[in-house]
C-alpha cells in the first residue's frame, strides 16, 4: 500500500476527518459554540476544493484495491455533494446554537464520500450506514414540534429496513457469485440465475427505500416536516444525491434489460405521478417539498433507463440543478419563532409585500423545480428524457414527461400565494438573516451560472 496514494486519493475524506477531530477538541475545551460552524465550513470547503482539483487534474488511483478507488468522475461527484453542503451549514446558524449539528453533518458527509468510491459492497454498506446514522440524530436534534419524535422513529425503522434489505441482496449475490465486488452487479443484471436476479431486486429496493420511491416513500413527508429546515434541506438534497450517485456507480455502463427494465420504469413513474399529485394537497411547504422530492427521485431513477454513456452526466447535472434550487428555497424561507407556522402555505400569502427578497428567491426556485425554461430544472429534465428516448424507451419517456406536467400546478400555486394573494394575517415576515441570506445569494449565483452556461457545466462533469 502506497502511503502517498492513500493520502492523495482520500484527501477529501481526510480533510473531513480533520474537521471532525477539530470539532471534538473544541467541544471538549468548551469553545465549540462559536467556532464550530467556521471549522465545519472550512473543512467542507477544503474537501470540495481538493476533490475538484484532483478531478480536473485527471487523478485516478486505487489505494485499496477492490475496496476503494477514485477517478475524475467520482471525485467530481464528491466535489458536487460537498459544495451543496455549504449553504446547509450557512443556513443552520439561526437554528442551531450548539456544535452538535456541524459534527454530525461532517460525520454523515464522510459516509457520503466513501459511498462514491466504493468498489465492494462492504465499503458501500459502511458508507451507507455512516451517512445514515447521524441523519437519524439530526431529525431529533431540534425538537421543536411533538411529531419530530415520530418522524425520527419512522425514518429510523425504515432506514433499518433498507439496510437489512440491502444486506440480504448482497448475501445472495455473494452466495451465488462468490464475489463482493461492485463490478458483479452489472453482470447480475443480465444473468439468468434466479438468485442473482433476486439479489439485484433486493439491492435496488433498498436504494428505493433510501430515495423514497413509491411505495417505499411513507417516511419522507413526516421526516421532512418534523425536522428543522437545515436538516430537511440536507435530507432532500445531499442524502438523495449520495444515494443516486451510488446507484449510478452500481449500474456502471450496463444496459437495463427486461425484467429489471419494468421495475426501474414503473415504480419511478408511479413516484413521479403520486409525488406530484400528493404535493397538490399539502398545506406545508416542507411537506410539499417532501412529495416533490419523491417525484424528483422518480426522474433521477428514470435516468437508469437511458444509455450508459450519458447516464452519469445527466444525473449529476440534474442533482446540481435540483440541489441548488431546493437549497435556495430553504435558505430564503423567512424566519419565525413557531416552526410549525414557518412554512405554512397560508402564511406565504402576500409574502412579496412583507419580504420581497424571500418571495423572489422562493419564486425562482419554484419555477426551476417545475421544469420551466430557461431555468436549470428544465435542462436537467431534458437531458434525462432525451437519454431515455435515445435508448429506445420512447413510451416510458412520454409517460414520464406527462407525469412531470402535474408538478407545475403546485409550484405555481406557491408563486400565486406569494405574489397574487392578499396579505396573510401574520406579522411582517423578516427576511433571512446574515448567513442564511448569504446562502441564498450563493445558491442564486450558482443557479444562474448553470442556466446561462449549461454547456460549460456539462463539459466539466
Amino acid at each position: 500500500m502506497n502511503t502517498s496514494a492513500v493520502l492523495t486519493a482520500m484527501l477529501p475524506e481526510h480533510l473531513l476527518l480533520l474537521g471532525i477531530v477539530a470539532l471534538l477538541i473544541l467541544g471538549i475545551t468548551g469553545r465549540g459554540q462559536r467556532a464550530a460552524l467556521f471549522v465545519a465550513l472550512l473543512a467542507v470547503a477544503a474537501a470540495a476544493v481538493a476533490a475538484a482539483s484532483l478531478a480536473l487534474g485527471g487523478y485516478a488511483a486505487a489505494p485499496f484495491a477492490g475496496q476503494f478507488s477514485v477517478s475524475p468522475p467520482t471525485l467530481m461527484a464528491k466535489a458536487l455533494v460537498l459544495a451543496l453542503v455549504l449553504p446547509v451549514l450557512l443556513m443552520s446558524r439561526d437554528d442551531f446554537a450548539d456544535g452538535e449539528f456541524p459534527i454530525l453533518i461532517l460525520s454523515s458527509l464522510y459516509g457520503v464520500c466513501l459511498m462514491q468510491s466504493a468498489d465492494s459492497f462492504l465499503t458501500l454498506f459502511l458508507g451507507l450506514e455512516i451517512m445514515s446514522l447521524p441523519v437519524y440524530v439530526l431529525v431529533l436534534l431540534a425538537y421543536r414540534r411533538p411529531q419530530s419524535a415520530e418522524a425520527a422513529l419512522k425514518y429510523l425503522v425504515l432506514g433499518g429496513t433498507a439496510s437489512a434489505t440491502f444486506l440480504m441482496g448482497v448475501s445472495l449475490l455473494y452466495g451465488t457469485s462468490g464475489s463482493m465486488a461492485v463490478s458483479m452487479f452489472p453482470l447480475a443484471l443480465s444473468a439468468d440465475s434466479s438468485l442473482l436476479r433476486a439479489s439485484v431486486v433486493l439491492i435496488v429496493l433498498a436504494f428505493f427505500l433510501k430515495a423514497a420511491i413509491v411505495p417505499f416513500h411513507t417516511w419522507a413527508p413526516d421526516a421532512y416536516e418534523g425536522a428543522s429546515v437545515p436538516v430537511t434541506a440536507y435530507m432532500a438534497v445531499v442524502v438523495k444525491a449520495a444515494v443516486l450517485l451510488a446507484v449510478v456507480r452500481l449500474f456502471g455502463r450496463a444496459y437495463v434489460a427486461t425484467p429489471m427494465l419494468q421495475m426501474l420504469a414503473v415504480l419511478p413513474l408511479a413516484s413521479i405521478a403520486w409525488g406530484n399529485l400528493a404535493a397538490m394537497r399539502q398545506q406545508s411547504l416542507r411537506r410539499m417539498i417532501a412529495y416533490s422530492s419523491i417525484a424528483h427521485a422518480g426522474y433521477l431513477f428514470y435516468a437508469l433507463l437511458g444509455a450508459p454513456e450519458g447516464r452519469l452526466q445527466s444525473v449529476v447535472f440534474y442533482l446540481l440543478s435540483y440541489g441548488v434550487l431546493n437549497l435556495l428555497a430553504f435558505a430564503a424561507l423567512p424566519a419565525a419563532a413557531d416552526d410549525g407556522e414557518r412554512d405554512r402555505l397560508d402564511n406565504l400569502k402576500g409574502l412579496f409585500h412583507r419580504a420581497p427578497f424571500s418571495a423572489l428567491m422562493i419564486g425562482i426556485a419554484m419555477l426551476s423545480l417545475a421544469g420551466i425554461p430557461p431555468f436549470p430544472g428544465f435542462i436537467g429534465k431534458f437531458l434525462i428524457f432525451k437519454n431515455v428516448m435515445a435508448a429506445g424507451h420512447t413510451g416510458y419517456a412520454v409517460m414520464g414527461l406527462l407525469g412531470s406536467y402535474l408538478g407545475i400546478y403546485f409550484y405555481l400555486r406557491v408563486i400565486q400565494f406569494m405574489f397574487m394573494s392578499p396579505d396573510a394575517a401574520v406579522a411582517k415576515s423578516p427576511s433571512p438573516r446574515g448567513l442564511a441570506r448569504g446562502a441564498s445569494v450563493a445558491c442564486l449565483v450558482a443557479a444562474l451560472a448553470v442556466a446561462v452556461f449549461p454547456g460549460w457545466v456539462l463539459a466539466h462533469l
